[in-house]
């Protein structure tokens, strides 16, 4: 019962949390490019653009650390049996990530904020890409942490403690599973801000409001979209191949192949049945050989069974169920790619309509845009699914089971209560979040909320003498 709940309350924390971290690093990188085209050829386009979006940048920074501290404490509550074993390894990561990523990123957000009419514009430049590099450091080190828990390297077992202990610092950054995962998470990180960019800017150019400004960022949105969601595929299909060499069971569970297929292994486009009571499923449409080459490379490469595996995990580990739910996993696997096919699909069409010139008059395509951003929210949810539920029953993939990684001291009782709050305050934070974001998404271009902190009587310190501020920005002084 605990372990259940214990699981629910992390599954629901995590999902959530990672809601708003792809938001966050796309965004980021986007505000910056914006803001480097400005500081190139001082259209003052462009710095509009990048305060308008940079607001939106602040709003989910705002909400995904409250989020992620969440998770931070869980592993010390809910799951202290593991951090115990593992702490020597997975907390050094961790601890950069807090140390080195998050405040780079938030030290050089703030200045940033309320730097726009103190600092010089490169110096002002410098301050947003220092905010897009925290962001991909941090989400180095978490995936580096994460990585080691789907393929353990760069550690030795203390035999007085039986503990692992990291001895190779290099190795987690080195890890052929880290390699792939993290620049997959970036991937989805762009194509999530560029669909969220190019939906705002559909929305404005739709109603006829700034749409000189807003078909630039259109135009950016879909020149990083395009190759991010195309990247984003060919990266997660070779993740597919360090994972069938890592974590068979995890590419096995997928398919809902139960037995060893030696080559030319079929992709069911759907099928019907194939969990753990049904071991031959009825499948609908499926494509020859292409489940070899995503998970081998090679059409004549072969696919472990459900049942082979699960046999030699009993005889290398011991009595028990190692595989994971298997409708679970061969749903997460078809929804993260059948949406991100509809994205690069999107995308091609968005890029049809810019080559001809055509994007502010193409009705359905600015209609559809601004609701495509639900689109990346299934990608990365789905994948993120497919990746953890397929390491069960695994916490620490061939050290630790996660049943043995809950805590013993918490009860159900407690479980059940910090669940509910969560849900709670979850429930108001995304409320929020989404209030604010489609708020602030739709203002007026002239409109500029970061005017009433930037200015030069908005916090202490000298006023402006930048030739390069703004009569908006001066106007603000009434604040």
């Amino acid at each position: 019962m605990n372990l259940d709940l214990a699981r629910w309350q992390f599954a629901l924390t995590s999902i959530y949390h990672f809601l708003f971290v792809p938001i966050t690093i796309g965004l980021a990188f986007l505000v910056a490019l914006l803001q480097t085209a400005w500081y190139r050829n001082e259209d003052e386009t462009y710095r509009k653009l990048a305060r308008f979006f940079g607001t939106l940048l602040l709003i989910n920074v705002a909400i995904g650390v409250v989020t992620g501290l969440v998770q931070e404490f869980e592993f010390g509550m809910n799951w202290s049996a593991y951090s115990r074993l593992v702490g020597n390894v997975f907390g050094g990561p961790l601890a950069m990530e807090g140390l080195v990523a998050f405040f780079l990123e938030s030290t050089f957000l703030g200045i940033w904020i309320f730097g726009w009419n103190r600092l010089s514009k490169k110096a002002h430049l410098a301050t947003i890409w220092m905010v897009a590099a925290g962001t991909i450091l941090s989400a180095a080190f978490i995936m580096a942490a994460n990585s080691w828990m789907q393929h353990p390297v760069g550690y030795v077992t203390n035999h007085q403690t039986g503990q692992p202990q990291l001895d190779n610092i290099w190795a987690l950054f080195t890890n052929p599973v880290f390699l792939w995962a993290f620049p997959h998470v970036l991937l989805a990180a762009l194509v999530t801000a560029s669909l969220i960019m190019l939906g705002v800017s559909a929305w404005h150019i739709h109603r006829k409001q700034a749409v000189e400004a807003f078909h630039k960022t259109a135009v950016i949105s879909l020149a990083v979209l395009l190759p991010s969601i195309i990247l984003a595929m060919f990266v997660g299909s070779e993740l597919g191949v360090i994972e069938e060499t890592y974590q068979p069971m995890k590419i096995a569970a997928a398919e809902a192949q139960w037995n060893t297929c030696t080559s030319h292994c079929s992709f069911s486009l759907f099928q019907i049945g194939g969990g753990a009571n049904d071991h031959t499923p009825t499948q609908i449409i499926s494509v020859p050989s292409l489940l070899s080459i995503l998970a081998t490379n090679s059409p004549n490469g072969g696919v472990k069974g459900l049942t082979q595996l699960n046999a030699q995990y009993q005889k290398e580990f011991g009595p028990g169920n190692y595989v994971p739910n298997v409708f679970l996993q061969y749903w997460s696997m078809r929804v993260m790619a059948y949406v991100a096919t509809i994205i690069l699909l999107f995308g091609l069409w968005g890029g049809w309509l810019l080559y001809r010139k055509k994007l502010e008059h193409a009705k359905w395509f600015l209609r559809l845009a601004p609701w495509a951003v639900i689109a990346p929210v299934l990608m990365n949810t789905a994948g993120w699914m497919l990746t953890e539920n397929g390491r069960q029953p695994w916490i620490v993939q061939g050290l630790m089971k996660t049943a043995a990684g809950v805590s013993s001291s918490v009860s159900a009782t407690e479980i059940w209560i910090s669940i509910a709050i969560f849900v709670l305050l979850f429930t108001v934070l995304g409320v929020a979040d989404g209030w604010l974001m489609v708020r602030y998404s739709r203002r007026d271009f002239g409109a500029d909320p970061l005017a009433k902190v930037t200015s030069a009587e908005g916090v202490a310190g000298p006023p402006s003498t930048d030739a390069d501020s703004s009569s908006e920005d001066e106007s603000a002084l009434v604040y």
